[in-house]
């Protein structure tokens, strides 16, 4: 076969991109986008032509621009900067369009009319790391700037930038960086992660530190009930005596994670800590010792914990914010948040109050995707979960059909999709929504529960109970329904004892539960005990009949496994 040789040049290239894109759009789409419009007609694209710039990609929020001179780029950059700011000055500050800037000199790879490549991925970092309205550029182009007036740059030092190998030594542009207002808070809970420090001191350490930092705000990021800042704002505040309250101003969050990493022969040990933004008051903190067999392991291990665990306590932090505020003044993220409060619960009273608050969330917000999804949960809930009717199930089918529409990248969507196709008896339907739901949120230990649950349903209890077991160390302040699941996987492992303690785990049991007790109980011959569930069973539920609980309510797809379950109800005295 012929060789294809790809065809490479050197080229400037500048990389600009909006701050706070998002925020400005979800403020007011219009104006915003007509700005940006204005601003490329009569600002960008003239200085473009006078600086000789090819755009190579344009994006809604930026673009890449190449130059034949790296003079001319970052004489572009400049005056991009000075105007945008000169246009943009009468402008409310929390309005205004800013750009951050980065700026390189490499060898590029050319496809069509396409630039790939280090010497354009560098100048991107480069942009991420510039403040607002400030320019970024590299050792490379500040050598070329020596002795050329205009150009004021001071030496930042050498950084570590993503995926690229080597460090960078970064330039920064001396000239008057824009002050933009601080951003309103978020009706989600809100939270910037700061850059963890390293403590070892050593600089070739930092590419770990940073790992971990950008592993958990990309983690953290897939939940999408928070509000989470982006790298390229935790970041800048790296190396600076700001205190917690400011930080929390400036970028409008309500909370701040923060840690440190001290790698000292082959152990690792990380701390991490969830501070209230605004009284720098401890949420929660945490410390994990690891070793360093395998550097990568260990990082990504840490922090999809950190991510699991920091979850429910911004969730815990907010409820209690939520609670004490009026009921008038409930948003829908304040309604969601009482709803879940009730639905850990097992009673149908508080299934009933969880209904109440997630029904008025979806009145308040109606495109609340995952309002809708707790809605469905909590009505399949009150209505027997598996022995819920067809037409409540197809009435759950096409609530959550809409909320997917709303939001397909919400993975309770699809955890809720499966969990329907399952009490349909339709078990590659359900397994295939919950690996989406995976897919989507490999942090989620609910949906790790979840996998790990089917899979014991679908005849593969020790397959399941590893991801049950994953789940539990990724969240250890799980929810009291991981045990019951953790029993289905356990009875079918013959681990009776075990499957007895998780089914004991429910403090409100009802005839479920007790039924699955007393076949545990009747295994193990333990026969007082298992007579003691089984009159809790006909108390609760006069007309219990074996063949009706597997008709109902038992979701076991292999026959062997049914028949197990069957023999330890029937040995409880359970009416066939």
């Amino acid at each position: 076969m012929p060789t294809v040789r790809v065809e490479r040049r050197p080229a400037a290239i500048m990389a600009a991109d909006i701050v706070a894109y998002s925020r400005l759009v979800e403020m007011d789409e219009a104006r915003t986008l007509d700005a940006i419009g204005r601003l490329r007609s009569e600002v960008i694209g003239p200085l473009l032509a006078d600086y000789k710039g090819r755009i190579v990609k344009l994006m809604g929020d930026g673009a890449i621009v190449e130059f034949a001179s790296i003079v001319d780029a970052v004489g572009c950059a400049i005056a991009i900067q000075e105007s945008v700011a000169a246009d943009q000055s009468s402008v409310a500050p929390d309005a205004r369009i800013v750009f951050r800037i980065g700026v390189n000199i490499g060898d590029v790879v050319v496809e069509g009319g396409d630039l790939l490549g280090d010497g354009v991925n560098i100048a991107a970092r480069l942009e991420a790391l510039a403040e607002p309205g400030g320019i970024c550029i590299t050792d490379a182009v500040q050598k070329q700037l020596t002795g050329k007036p205009g150009f004021g740059f001071e030496d930042t030092g050498d950084r570590a930038l993503k995926n690229i190998s080597q460090p960078v030594r970064v330039w920064r542009w001396t000239g008057a960086v824009i002050p933009a207002a601080p951003p309103p808070l978020s009706d989600r809970p809100s939270v910037a992660v700061l850059p963890f420090e390293n403590l070892g001191g050593q600089p070739e350490e930092t590419y770990f530190s940073d790992g971990i930092t950008e592993d958990i705000i990309t983690g953290l990021a897939r939940f999408r009930s928070l509000f989470v800042i982006a790298r390229n704002s935790s970041f800048a505040f790296r190396g600076k005596p700001t205190s917690i309250a400011e930080i929390g101003r400036q970028l409008g969050v309500a909370y701040v994670v923060e840690g440190s990493i001290r790698i000292s022969g082959e152990r690792v040990r990380v701390t991490a800590q969830l501070l209230e933004a605004a009284t720098g008051m401890h949420v929660w903190a945490d410390r994990y010792d690891r070793g360093l067999q395998d550097i990568f392991s260990v990082q990504e291990e840490v922090a999809r914990t950190i991510v699991s665990t920091l979850v429910g306590r911004i969730q815990d932090a907010s409820l209690q914010k939520s609670l004490r505020k009026p009921p008038a003044n409930l948003a829908a993220y304040d309604c969601l948040l009482r709803g879940m409060s009730h639905f850990r619960g097992f009673a149908d009273d508080d299934n009933r109050k969880a209904y109440a608050m997630f029904e008025r969330a979806v009145e308040l917000d109606p495109r609340y995707a995952l309002a809708h999804t707790y809605l469905v949960s909590v009505t399949l809930a009150l209505h027997g979960s598996a022995a819920a009717p067809p037409k409540i199930l197809d009435e759950a089918f096409a609530r959550i059909s809409l909320a997917l529409e709303l939001d397909p990248q919400e993975s309770n969507c699809h955890r809720m999709l499966a969990l329907i196709w399952l009490y349909r008896r339709d078990y590659e339907a359900a397994e295939h929504h919950h690996r989406r739901a995976i897919e989507l949120n490999p942090n989620d230990a609910d949906r790790r529960m979840g996998m790990g649950y089917l899979l014991a349903l679908r005849g593969k209890p020790a397959e399941g109970l590893v991801w049950m077991e994953e789940a539990m160390r990724l969240n250890p302040f799980h929810p009291i329904w991981y045990g019951p699941r953790r029993g289905v996987a356990l009875y079918s492992l013959k681990r009776y004892a075990e499957a007895a303690q998780a089914f004991r785990q429910i403090p409100t049991p009802g005839y479920w539960s007790r039924a699955r007790l007393a076949a545990c109980y009747a295994q193990m011959a333990r026969n007082e005990e298992a007579a003691a569930q089984r009159e809790a069973v006909l108390r609760e539920k006069p007309d219990f009949s074996v063949a009706e609980f597997f008709r109902c309510d038992v979701l076991l797809e292999r026959e062997e496994d049914r028949d197990h379950l069957r023999e330890g109800l029937i040995k409880a005295g359970l009416p066939q």
